[in-house]
């Protein structure tokens, strides 16, 4: 029998639940799970709603196909809850522009999180079918759902935000596992952790079996944390010699960052911040080695102006490099008309000189481009950034040199939330960075997630990040994910810090993604083997 009769109660009534109902509490369950995510990190709300989400899968059994269908569509509920709170801030890009993009609030609030559900309810219904009556259906749901969100952050160029795995990611002790198993083993663990009460209404014979799969998965939560701590006192937040970095956050309107007259108000004001004076001790952007301002930082093609390249010749000191963001034209013989574009950062040495550049690989869909980009066109539709055309993708990911400092590993925008994409094999970088404009977001949650999804990669591949946005959070992470400096959300300023070091690559840096596959390929083994163990005792 159940050693907890009340909670087996309350358990049955959302086992038998059907209809609209389940459909509410699947919601609602999904909403809930939010709280886990940034800027919450509430994560224990999980030991409530994933062990309804366990028993919502138990009921499905009742409908046809072996209950596999009513998963689905449960899963599919439970999704939408989940999205829908989670990524509500993507409607305010399109008031940022709204006589133009307004109108297309309402599709892109609910359209991307109906879409998204989609691999929620996959992993439901896969996990429907590797369906057990004991406590094996937690793995089979763990390795089913980290197979749904592996395939959210791949098809159709994938987007991985707020994957499950993010619950983790606060405290900074708990989130270090991911140096050994990444983001989808973190969310497989994270399922399989915060689902294990779920076993305690199971009938059994021996009280005191309900209590060992949610008494181990306290104890692996206790053992994560022991091994964060462990890690992070080995590696202490130590600096590279000389490398002094002043980041420029403008906090700049959208209006502003894409209209080419307001060019000079935009040059002046990133002129005058980057060498504002941040202290009684400070001497302006002399002090830096390294200046860096955000993503796509000018309304103009930044290196066929010739007056703005002098500007930043004139502010730069010898010794002190700028990268910083801009679009870049394509290589095209002169007077060909200028249709589409890259986006990209620069380094730019004190005497104006170019450096280094890297074009932007991992494009943003109905923002950088659109599907079937000439169709879509000729009905009259265009992307948030209103390139005509839409950008061009980069070719190849590839270290910067830095003068000054170890070669620095770049990413745009939104790349820096694709584990796996962000490293490269070919060269180890000393650090990452990323430049970003969250300001199509405003004041909401979604710069806070993007922030700690940043985050994660430097535990996951043992580099330092540092973190240009234009309304913020701009931020200086060491190795493993400790905050070293911030400039908050919607603040104009700047931002002096001194540059960490890395550390010695990571298990997860050196194998990438094989550690999740054999968690997700062992648990599906165990989960197939119990279904037939019990068909044929």
């Amino acid at each position: 029998m159940s050693a907890f009769p009340r909670l087996r109660q309350i358990a049955l009534a959302i086992i038998l639940t059907w209809g609209w109902k389940r459909a509410l509490l699947a919601m609602a369950c999904g909403a809930l799970s939010v709280l886990a995510l940034a800027p919450f990190n509430f994560f224990p709300v999980l030991f409530i709603t994933f062990p309804v989400m366990v028993w919502l899968i138990d009921g499905a059994g009742a409908g046809r196909y072996r209950g596999v269908p009513a998963a689905a569509l449960t899963g599919y509920w439970f999704g939408l809850g989940y999205f829908v709170p989670g990524l509500y801030w993507i409607g305010i890009a399109f008031f940022v522009d709204a006589d133009v993009f307004a109108w297309l609030t309402p599709f892109a609030v609910l359209g991307l999180p109906a879409y998204l559900s989609i691999f929620t309810a996959i992993g439901f219904a896969l996990a429907r079918l590797l369906w057990t009556k004991d406590a094996t259906r937690i793995l089979a749901l763990a390795a089913s759902l980290t197979v749904g969100e592996w395939l959210r952050g791949h098809v159709l160029t994938g987007f991985p935000w707020n994957a499950f795995g993010y619950a983790l990611s606060e405290p900074p002790a708990l989130a270090q596992t991911a140096s050994l198993i990444g983001q989808w083993g973190m969310t497989f663990l994270t399922v399989a952790i915060f689902a294990s009460p779920a076993v305690l209404i199971d009938r059994t014979r021996d009280r005191s079996l309900a209590w060992r799969v949610p008494a181990a998965a306290i104890a692996l939560l206790f053992v994560m944390g022991i091994f964060g701590a462990i890690r992070m006192a080995l590696h202490p937040t130590t600096m590279v010699a000389g490398a002094k970095l002043r980041l420029m956050q403008p906090n700049l309107q959208q209006d502003l960052k894409f209209n080419y007259a307001a060019k000079a108000e935009v040059m002046k004001k990133y002129l005058a911040l980057s060498d504002r004076a941040s202290g009684p001790q400070s001497t302006g952007v002399s002090a830096a080695t390294i200046l860096i301002w955000p993503e796509s930082a000018f309304p103009f093609f930044l290196t066929r102006e010739a007056d703005a390249m002098a500007q930043i010749a004139e502010l730069l000191p010898k010794g002190t490099v700028l990268i910083t963001g801009s679009v870049r034209a394509p290589d095209l013989p002169p007077g060909t008309p200028i249709t589409r574009a890259y986006n990209s950062i620069y380094v730019i040495d004190h005497d104006g000189s170019v450096l280094a550049v890297y074009d932007k690989l991992h494009l943003v869909p109905f923002g950088e481009y659109l599907p079937y980009q000439g169709l879509m066109e000729k009905l009259g539709f265009e992307q948030l950034t209103r390139m005509r055309g839409g950008f061009i993708a980069g070719t190849v990911r590839h270290v910067l040199p830095v003068p000054g400092a170890p070669p620095a590993l770049p990413s745009i925008c939104y790349e820096a939330i694709f584990p796996g994409e962000v490293g490269t094999r070919d060269e180890r970088p000393g650090w990452m960075v990323n430049l970003t404009n969250d300001g199509w977001f405003g004041i909401s949650t979604g710069p806070y997630q993007h922030l700690e999804q940043a985050r994660m990669r430097t535990i996951e591949l043992g580099l330092p990040l540092v973190r240009s946005a234009n309304t913020g959070i701009s931020a200086v992470i060491d190795p493993v994910g400790r905050t070293v400096a911030s400039l908050g959300l919607g603040i104009e300023g700047i931002l002096d810090a001194n540059l960490p070091t890395s550390i010695p690559p990571t298990i997860y840096a050196r194998v990438g993604d094989i550690p999740a596959a054999m968690l997700v390929a062992l648990a599906v083994i165990l989960a197939v083997r119990r279904r037939v163990a019990k068909r044929h005792p």
